[in-house]
């Protein structure tokens, strides 16, 4: 049974769907409950695509925001009432009375927090603002990153932990690239964004370092459409905004947008 369902996922996701897998199990036949981690899209998808095939279990997805990306799953047995259920969230604030604080990015953000040893699972969508930055986290985790985070990229901070009706949201910023391609393909495209050659964006490609809509690609002829969402470790993420035709000399007009 277990081998037939890895047939619909990658192999590097394996070791997720193992876990999801005992979860969901646990509570359809022992009636337990589970609040996992924040989970990326991916991850989400494959948890509810398992509990799908399990009538005896409830799930509820919850990032703090309408909006979110990632997101704290509570797996149930069916017969729970999971719209009033604690999900285990707050909001970090990170404030300075350095100029600079206006200067950090995401990645700075998410450096910091990482540098303290905590795991990627526990901290979900990070919003840059203009003063500082708000951060979704695990509350249990909370009381730990207020203690220990001091400074950002070189700017000493302040923080404070909030409700999570106190969230302040910044939507995402993006560059636009408007780029004329011969064709849809992974590597194509992400080599002109990325501004490598073909063959140097084939390494991390192949090496599994590429994910398009958060699940591992490794074929580089993987046509991209509208709405896709590409990641590579250590160079970023942008978003095909739009295919938009193609030009008199037979090549597509895409328009990229970078992740700032």
């Amino acid at each position: 049974m277990r081998t037939e369902i890895y047939e619909h996922f990658h192999p590097d996701e394996r070791d997720y769907v193992d876990r999801a897998s005992e979860w969901i199990s646990h509570a359809g036949a022992y009636h337990e409950q589970k609040l996992t981690d924040f989970l990326d899209p991916r991850q989400q998808y494959i948890l509810e695509t398992l509990a799908s095939k399990e009538d005896k279990v409830t799930i509820r997805v919850d990032g703090g925001y309408m909006a979110s990306e990632r997101k704290r799953a509570l797996i149930a047995p069916d017969y729970s009432y999971l719209d009033g259920e604690e999900m285990g969230i707050q909001v970090l604030s990170i404030t300075s009375d350095d100029h600079k604080i206006g200067t950090l990015e995401h990645g700075d953000y998410l450096g910091a927090l990482l540098g303290l040893g905590i795991k990627r699972g526990k901290i979900g969508d990070i919003h840059v603002l203009d003063d500082g930055c708000h951060v979704l986290v695990a509350s249990e985790i909370g009381d730990f990153m207020t203690m220990h985070l001091q400074q950002v990229h070189r700017v000493h901070v302040w923080t404070e932990l909030l409700p999570v009706a106190s969230l302040r949201t910044k939507e995402v910023a993006l560059d636009a690239l408007d780029l004329t391609v011969s064709s849809l393909r992974l590597d194509g495209i992400a080599s002109d964004v990325y501004k490598l050659s073909r063959s140097k964006i084939l390494t991390p490609i192949r090496a599994g370092r590429c994910r398009v809509n958060w699940k591992v690609e490794e074929n580089p002829s993987t046509p991209l459409k509208a709405g896709d969402v590409i990641s590579m470790q250590g160079f970023g993420r942008f978003k095909v905004l739009e295919t938009d035709g193609m030009t008199k000399k037979g090549r597509f007009r895409v328009k990229i947008g970078k992740f700032v």
